[in-house]
């Protein structure tokens, strides 16, 4: 058993939720800057070329990518055979989340009740998801997760009948409502399967994934590509100037669901999707 300090835990996610508003997943900026050829408008690429220009200059500065600082969503794997000592570890995360984001002087976004509407003033509580998994270590993943690409977000209970191709549909019309909104640019994630929370739980999550990865099964990475390119069909462009690049990828994580059911989520992110990780 490997005993772990809550302190620990509450350092490293202060310090993840600085570093993930101030600098993009590797290889994002990259990925933003390649998209400049396939672009068509010269005008979004004028734009793509002032978003890569704002990525530079907020790590330049040391200023966030973006005002909107995100509400903190933890993605946390323990191990089996660790032992938290020192006090709560939820109490721990927060206490980090506050410590990053008021240390910070990130953008506090955070209302205590969804009708009230009064701010906490330290961009708390945060949305922990927590799973248990082998070994004695402990992975933090914070990613903020702005709310105007949340709130272009869609889930749908599909029947069973229903085809992959309906799913594309889907995926299509959610980005086709979103239009500007969600500041494209835009990455998409896809949760298929589980129930109706795991689902949105799974894009979420698919959010997350290395953009240089492709889904492990051939159908589904089929399936990836062809949400991407119906996507970038639809000719929105960045920041919705109308143009060939709308989405940079399509990422879709599965998972078992009941016979009855076909649950699908669409999680939109923003050109500014970000997370950082560390393993203690």
């Amino acid at each position: 058993m490997r005993e772990i300090d809550v302190n620990e835990i509450k350092a490293a996610v202060a310090q993840l939720c600085e570093k993930a508003n101030l600098f993009l997943p590797c290889g994002m900026r990259e990925k933003i800057e390649s998209a400049l050829p396939m672009e068509e408008s010269p005008l979004c690429r004028d734009v793509l070329a002032d978003i890569v220009r704002n990525i530079d200059a907020a790590k330049e500065l040391n200023v966030p990518i973006c005002q909107d600082t995100g509400m903190a969503v933890i993605f946390l794997e323990i191990g089996q055979d660790v032992h938290f000592t020192g006090g709560s570890l939820e109490e721990a995360i927060n206490s980090g989340v506050a410590e990053g984001y008021v240390n910070g002087k990130l953008r506090l976004s955070i209302v205590g009740d969804p009708l009230r509407r009064v701010n906490t003033n330290n961009n708390t509580p945060a949305v922990i998801h927590t799973r248990i998994v082998d070994g004695d270590k402990v992975h933090i993943m914070v990613a903020p997760k702005g709310f105007g690409s949340e709130n272009m977000s869609k889930m749908k209970m599909f029947t069973p009948s229903s085809t992959a191709e309906d799913v594309v549909d889907f995926v299509t019309e959610v980005v086709s409502v979103a239009g500007s909104n969600p500041c494209p640019p835009i990455v998409v994630g896809v949760g298929i399967g589980g129930d109706f929370e795991y689902a949105a739980y799974l894009s979420k999550k698919a959010l997350c994934r290395d953009l240089a990865q492709r889904n492990p099964d051939p159908f589904y990475a089929d399936l990836e590509q062809k949400c991407l390119d119906r996507i970038n069909a639809l000719g929105i462009g960045s920041q919705g100037f109308g143009g060939t690049v709308t989405a940079l990828y399509v990422n879709i994580e599965q998972y078992p669901t009941h016979i009855a059911g076909l649950p699908v989520a669409v999680n939109i992110g923003c050109h500014v999707t970000r997370h950082a990780e560390i393993t203690i």
